[in-house]
Order: structure tokens, then C-alpha cells, then sequence
């Protein structure tokens, strides 16, 4: 039962803290991205006018327009046929042996009749007996198509007019036939040839046989090839590119008319379904998630090393808002050819984290502000992530935390917008030149300026808003703790004009606590300020405290030691009351009063014991608390380490480190440091350190000799 009831206290102590405005941060990046992943969805019915224009959500095929052009495609693939190259031979062969025969014919007499010498003359054949001739020497393929007319206009022409014409036929019927002569344009085909023919200068009888011999020559070569023809349909069909709906493609447009077309365009993407679709935001959901997981590990971690307040916890609530808002409220603006996300002020973020908290925690936001820089940006098209965004937001945040080196120095917020700056510039270049527009020099000019106003911006922002999370928050930052250790502070004044061996000792202990500080890694700032005030409660009686009792009387002398122990008991608390009336921040408070923890004033609680042996511990010992950071521990050491130093009349190396170890095991021994995250490392590294720099401050001198002694 009681680890039960442990566990729950310790969940209630250090997970609820954190996981309860993780959970509202989770909320709040969810509102602001819902609608850039979330499908709107319409009321629309057919043949009505669109109210407003409207986009795709999605990127998708429309499968049925797909399949319309394909289909159409391939009703426009002409049938493929096949030449016969076989029936082009033949059927100028058919033609040469035509006028062949007749060539033939007229060189030699017909019927085998040797010439003869006689009395009345040579033997002539009529051109009636030469057509008869003719249709026993040729092929009964030209003999059953070709009537005896052509033939006998042929051998009544002369030679040389013949010879013409065969030229002219034949290369208008090899034209002809080349193209192909399919069986419906057999009649064309021969059209063209007598056409060529009638145009031609040769004698009208020639010609008229010609133009006859036409219908024989031209025949039908072309031959329909079914599988050359699928394969070319094929081939379309694959060639037809998906008909593809892009995300953010304009639909409709405002006041167009809805379309069947149109209205199936819109169902395909989902912008008629009442139920609109549910997995974009389950995506969303698991993206914020995973985003306030990481947040939550770092705080997590940021918790096991620091320890840090309500403030700072409430303060990375507020920047990441402040962020996101400031994306959100330009993305209603950008589009995509303004990209005014350019001038987002997005790195105040991170200049603030570095400078609150810590630079890791920055850094690691810096990536996640910038991943849902990517949805804010990404035109409220879903599914779709603005890439240029995301990597522009990073390196401007990543140049901000680079040049912000010396967060302790405010002017170097400056110093951080001057790279910043650049780096802005350079990438807005980047994106520039490695798209495939053109820009002009004035294009140029304007997205560089964008870049360059993001940087000053984010400066300016920054400034402006650290000392409202400095005071509003209570959140104790570097450049704060540098305003508290001015010597013109109040307080440090006060200390100074009241009690100075007071203020004398403060500035040992802090320059003691500091060194060891820096030496674990802890705050070496927060350990100076902090041992700067320390002993403020000492001016409220200053004259009873040893180093204040310049040449007066020690008033404890006169007093008993139970009265001299209540003043000396007193001073933490009052230092701390005192620290709350001028509203100092809480760790240089804690500081105050934890110095001394619950150490025994031995001094007063022995010389009690002297008269009354049964005296208690308790009423000579410090309430508390005991230090809890290592910054106030360090400064508990170092407190009681310069003040015994201080009291050696020669303060030798043996003895500063004497000294030194004793006082470290007397607060372990004592239960003074259980409560401190300080390891026995850090304390052996703490004892080096403060002993180093004790030797340099009381280390030897040379004894100049006196006037007597001379």
C-alpha cells in the first residue's frame, strides 16, 4: 500500500505537471491543422451553379474518363494490311508482256511464213490478223480480260507512241499499287490512273486503250493483317496516359454549371460524401502525437536534469502557440506562387527556448515546427506536405540557434538576425534556382527581401516578448541574472553600505561557486547571482556578524548563546523574505535560503553544552530546507569554505585543502547534500576546483623589508 500511494505520488509530482499541458498543446496543434488535412465536403446537385471554386483534395485516376480515351484511341488506330509485293510483279509483268508481244510481233512474220520475194511484193498481215495473233502468243489471263479493241488500237499505233505510252502506264499503275489497293478503293486506285492518262500527251487511241487497260492492270494488293492490327490497338492503349485528378486542381469554378462530367468528377475525390473522409484525420492525430511525444521526452529529461519550474513548462505552451499561430494567420495569405511563407517569423521560437530553457530543447523544436510548417503550408490540400516550407523554417530556426552564442549578452540577438539573415537569403535562393521558372531580378529582389524581413522579425519578436516571459512567467533567464548582478542592483548596494565585509564575502563565495559550477556543467550564473544575495538577510543586524565587527565589540559576547544562535538562525530566512518583498526570482530565493540547510551552529551549541549538558541539537541547527540544486549546494560548500579560509592566519596549499575536504565530508556526513543531484564525481571535481582557485587567491607573497629592517 504505501508504494502504491508512492507511486502515485510520484506520478502526481512529476508526470502531470507535464503530460496535462503537453495534452492541451496537443490540442491546440490539432485545431490548427485539422482543416489543412480535413475534406470539406458539398451539397451540390446537378445542373446547379458552384457557389465557390472548388479543388481536389486528393490526387486520383479517374478510372472511367481513363477508359473513354482509351477506348477512343483505339477506335482511331487504322487497320493495318499487307502489300503483296507478288501480284505488283505480276501485274507489271502482264503489262511488259503486252507491249512485248507486240514489239515481237512486228519485227518477225506471224505463222512461222519466211519472207519471200515474189512477183507481186512482201506478204502484209492486216491489224485484224495481228490481234489474232496476239491473243494465241499471250496469257489467257490478259486474253480473258482485255478485249480485242485495246489490242487492236495498240498495233495500230506506231512505235514510238506506243513506247511512250508504256512508260507513262507503267510508272502511274507501280504509283498506284505501292499505296496498296484494297478491295472498296480498287475503283479509285484505277481512277487515278486513267486520270494520270487522260492528262498525259499521248494520241487519243493510245490513250483510249490505255485508260481500257487500266481496269485490268490495277488489281486488288492489299490484304488486311489482323494481327499487326491488334497489335497496334494494343500498343494505343498503353500509350493513353491515366487521366489523373491532381490535389489542388481546380474542379469548378465559382458559378459554373454542374455537369454530369463535373459531378462525377466531384464524387470521385470524395467532395459529395456527408460523411467526409475520417483517415486524414486519424493520420493528424498520430502525427500530433508523435510530435508531443518528443516534447514530452525532452521535458522529461529537461525534469531529471533541472528540475524546471511551472514557468518554463508554461512558457514552451505559449512559444509553440505563438509559433503555429503566427504560420496559421500567413498560410491564409500564401499561395502557391506569393510563398509568403518566407516571411514567417518562425525562429522567435527557438530564440526564446535557447535563451529560457535549454538549446537541445530548442533544437529539437526547431524540427518540429518546422514539420508542421509543412502541413500549415501545404495550400489545406490533403494528403499533400509543403516541402519548401519545411526545409526553410528548419534552417532559419537551425541559423538562429548556431548564431545566438553568448545568450548571456542581449546584443547578441542582434548578432543571431544578421546570420540569420543570411541564411534566410541563401536558401529562398536555393528554392529559386532550383525550380525550372524564370524569375526576374525584381522576383529575385522581393523573395530575398521576404527572407531578410523573416530574420529582423524574428529579432525584433524575440526582444520583445523575453521580459514578458521573464516577469510575467517568473522564468529566470541568463540575461536576467546579468541585470541582478549589476552593481547598481538595490539590494547589492544595500548589502554594500551596510555590511560590507558582507558583501566582501559574497563576492568570494560567488566567484568560488561559479568556478565549480562551470567545472560539473551546472549554472555558473544562477551560483553567482545567487551567492551575491545569499547573505542579504545579514543587513537587517549586520553588527552580529563576525565580518562586520570592524572595531566594535563582539555584542554575542554579552548575550547567551541560545539569544546569539536565534539572530544567526534568523538571517536565511529574512535574506529570503526580503529577496520576496523586491520580488526576486524564485531559484536566487531557494539559494538564500537553503545556504545553510540544516547545519549546526557548533560555535554557540558547545559553549550551551558548557552550563546545560542536556540541551538539544534541534534549537541550535537551522530549519531548512537543505539545498535542493546543485547550484545551492555549491554555494552551501563554498559559503563555509571562504569563511574558515578567511580565518587561517597562514593560509597554506595543505591547509586550503585540509580545510576544503573537511567541510565537504562534514555536509555529507551530516545529510546536508541528500537532497542535491550532485554525484561523488561532481564533488571530488568541486573540491579540485575551489581549492585551485582558493590558492590563487591567497597564494604566497614576498615580504618587502621594513625601513627598520633595512
Amino acid at each position: 500500500m504505501r508504494n502504491f500511494i508512492k507511486s502515485l505520488k510520484a506520478i502526481k509530482t512529476k508526470w502531470i505537471p507535464i503530460i496535462t499541458p503537453m495534452l492541451i498543446l496537443g490540442v491546440l496543434f490539432f485545431l490548427m491543422t485539422i482543416n489543412n488535412v480535413h475534406t470539406k465536403t458539398y451539397d451540390i446537385e446537378r445542373f446547379a451553379s458552384a457557389k465557390e471554386t472548388i479543388r481536389s483534395p486528393i490526387t486520383i485516376e479517374n478510372e472511367q474518363e481513363t477508359e473513354a480515351r482509351t477506348r477512343e484511341t483505339v477506335q482511331a488506330v487504322d487497320d493495318h494490311y499487307n502489300i503483296s509485293k507478288e501480284i505488283n510483279k505480276e501485274q507489271i509483268d502482264y503489262i511488259n508482256e503486252i507491249f512485248d508481244a507486240i514489239e515481237k510481233m512486228e519485227d518477225e512474220k506471224p505463222g512461222g511464213v519466211q519472207e519471200a520475194e515474189q512477183d507481186e511484193g512482201t506478204i502484209i498481215l492486216s491489224s485484224q490478223e495481228k490481234v489474232q495473233h496476239l491473243k494465241q502468243i499471250l496469257s489467257p489471263e490478259i486474253v480473258d480480260a482485255i478485249d480485242d479493241g485495246v489490242l487492236l488500237r495498240l498495233v495500230e499505233a506506231s512505235t514510238r507512241e506506243r513506247e511512250k505510252g508504256k512508260k507513262i502506264f507503267i510508272e502511274s499503275v507501280q504509283g498506284v499499287l505501292s499505296n496498296g489497293v484494297r478491295m472498296e478503293n480498287v475503283h479509285s486506285a484505277t481512277n487515278k490512273v486513267k486520270q494520270a492518262l487522260t492528262y498525259s500527251k499521248l494520241d487519243t487511241d493510245v490513250r483510249q486503250a490505255l485508260i481500257r487497260l487500266s481496269e485490268f492492270a490495277v488489281a486488288e494488293n492489299s490484304f488486311y493483317d489482323v494481327e499487326k492490327t491488334l497489335n497496334a490497338r494494343k500498343e494505343a492503349a498503353n500509350n493513353v496516359d491515366p487521366v489523373i485528378i491532381r490535389a489542388g486542381e481546380i474542379i469548378v469554378r465559382e458559378g459554373q454549371t454542374i455537369t454530369n462530367e463535373l459531378y462525377e468528377e466531384l464524387k470521385l475525390v470524395g467532395l459529395l460524401n456527408n460523411e467526409g473522409n475520417i483517415y486524414p484525420v486519424i493520420g493528424l492525430a498520430l502525427l500530433i502525437l508523435l510530435i508531443i511525444g518528443v516534447i514530452t521526452f525532452e521535458m522529461l529529461q529537461l525534469k531529471n536534469e533541472t528540475n524546471p519550474e511551472n514557468g518554463k513548462i508554461a512558457s514552451i505552451l505559449v512559444i509553440s502557440f505563438i509559433v503555429v499561430l503566427m504560420m496559421k494567420v500567413v498560410s491564409f495569405y500564401a499561395t502557391q506562387v506569393n510563398q509568403l511563407f518566407f516571411v514567417v517569423p518562425v525562429a522567435t521560437g527557438v530564440l526564446l527556448i535557447k535563451q529560457l530553457i535549454h538549446e537541445r530543447f530548442a533544437i529539437v523544436l526547431s524540427g518540429l515546427y518546422a514539420i508542421l510548417g509543412c502541413i500549415i503550408f501545404n495550400g489545406e490540400i490533403p494528403g499533400s506536405l509543403n516541402m519548401e516550407a519545411g526545409v526553410y523554417f528548419f534552417f532559419s530556426q537551425l541559423a538562429g540557434i548556431i548564431f545566438l552564442m553568448n545568450i548571456k549578452d542581449r546584443q547578441a540577438i542582434l548578432k543571431a538576425g544578421v546570420g540569420m539573415s543570411i541564411v534566410n537569403i541563401l536558401a529562398v535562393l536555393l528554392f529559386l534556382f532550383l525550380s525550372f521558372e524564370k524569375y526576374t531580378l525584381s522576383d529575385l529582389f522581393v523573395q530575398t527581401s521576404l527572407g531578410f524581413a523573416s530574420a529582423i522579425l524574428s529579432v525584433v519578436f524575440t526582444i520583445g516578448l523575453l521580459p514578458f516571459f521573464e516577469t510575467g512567467l517568473g522564468i529566470l533567464s541568463d540575461s536576467k541574472l546579468l541585470a541582478l548582478s549589476s552593481p547598481n542592483q538595490p539590494l547589492l548596494r544595500k548589502i554594500l553600505t551596510e555590511s560590507p565585509g558582507t558583501y566582501h564575502h559574497s563576492v568570494m563565495v560567488a566567484n568560488l561557486s561559479e568556478t565549480a559550477c562551470d567545472a560539473i556543467g551546472a549554472n555558473g550564473l544562477l551560483a553567482r547571482v545567487g551567492a551575491y544575495y545569499h547573505d542579504i538577510g545579514k543587513t537587517e543586524r549586520p553588527q552580529y556578524f563576525i565580518e562586520n565587527q570592524l572595531s566594535t565589540r563582539n555584542p554575542h559576547d554579552m548575550m547567551k548563546p541560545k539569544q546569539s544562535a536565534e539572530i544567526i538562525i534568523r538571517h536565511p530566512y529574512d535574506g529570503a523574505e526580503t529577496l520576496k518583498k523586491h520580488k526576486f526570482p524564485k531559484e536566487i530565493i531557494d539559494i538564500a535560503k537553503e545556504h545553510h540547510g540544516t547545519t549546526l551552529l557548533k560555535y554557540f551549541y558547545y559553549k550551551e553544552k558548557e552550563t546545560n549538558k542536556r540541551i538539544s541539537e534541534e534549537v541550535f541547527r537551522y530549519p531548512g530546507p537543505k539545498p535542493q540544486t546543485k547550484e545551492a549546494a555549491i554555494v552551501c560548500i563554498c559559503d563555509s569554505v571562504e569563511a574558515a579560509v578567511r580565518s587561517l592566519q597562514e593560509p597554506t596549499e595543505e591547509k586550503i585543502e585540509e580545510i576544503v575536504s573537511s567541510i565537504i565530508n562534514d555536509r555529507l556526513m551530516d545529510g546536508q547534500l541528500n537532497d542535491a543531484p550532485l554525484t561523488l564525481h561532481e564533488l571530488k571535481e568541486i573540491h579540485k576546483t575551489v581549492c585551485e582557485a582558493l590558492k590563487g587567491i591567497f597564494h604566497s607573497r614576498i615580504s618587502y623589508p621594513t625601513k627598520e629592517a633595512k
